[in-house]
């Protein structure tokens, strides 16, 4: 198994990742991987409506052990509570992120101080920093320049987009106290007022576009 992994990260780094199809990340643990079930649906609409991309409209859901995550470009993972990775989830989605990867994980509020922990073990050597606020993520194809935006308020914290770069490329981003995925799911779940739903779902086709494209 971990001969025919090595063999797919050097056909995918000489051969980059093509398509634009994203998956949901089905961690162990116990926290809620599968919260916000609207949220992936609308965003991939709205993205395939306003910026041409063409995600097929229903995301699948892949383990982080799997070799299935070397089909897709793009990895979503959210929830509020307790993540869990095992060795080999952790060698897993290393190899998936250093090969052309892209993972996006949304903080539903909750899962900060588990999250964390996690990122460390895939990138030991590798710091999570916070991307200052003209990074070219937020303004791919919408403007943000104060960075990331505010969606729901929970604590009251600012938002703050944090990320892991190897060789110059983004290849991890952490969101947090932001909550994009509650703005992107259907208006009459959480009310909010629509300026606010567009906000969160143009940071999101940034988020896609970039990660497509970079």
């Amino acid at each position: 198994m971990r001969l025919l992994t090595i063999i797919l990260i050097l056909f995918l780094t000489s051969n980059p990742v093509f398509g634009q199809d994203i998956a949901i990340l089905k961690y162990g643990g116990g926290g809620d991987w599968y919260s916000n079930p609207t949220a992936l649906p609308n965003l991939i609409k709205f993205c395939n409506t306003e910026v041409d991309t063409k995600i097929d409209s229903s995301p699948e859901t892949v383990s982080p052990s799997s070799l299935d995550i070397f089909d897709y470009p793009f990895l979503h993972m959210t929830g509020h509570g307790n993540v869990f990775l095992n060795e080999e989830d952790v060698s897993n989605l290393r190899d998936y992120m250093l090969s052309g990867g892209f993972l996006h994980i949304d903080d539903n509020y909750g899962m900060d101080q588990y999250i964390r922990k996690e990122i460390v073990k895939i990138f030991p050597d590798i710091e999570l920093k916070e991307l200052p606020g003209n990074h070219p993520i937020f303004n791919y194809k919408y403007p943000f320049p104060d960075g990331l935006p505010k969606i729901h308020k929970h604590d009251n914290e600012r938002p703050q987009a944090f990320g892991i770069t190897f060789q110059g490329r983004l290849v991890l981003l952490y969101t947090y106290e932001s909550d994009l995925g509650d703005g992107w799911e259907n208006p009459e779940i959480h009310n909010d007022p629509e300026e606010v739903r567009l906000k969160a779902l143009r940071m999101g086709a940034n988020i896609l576009t970039y990660a497509f494209e970079n």
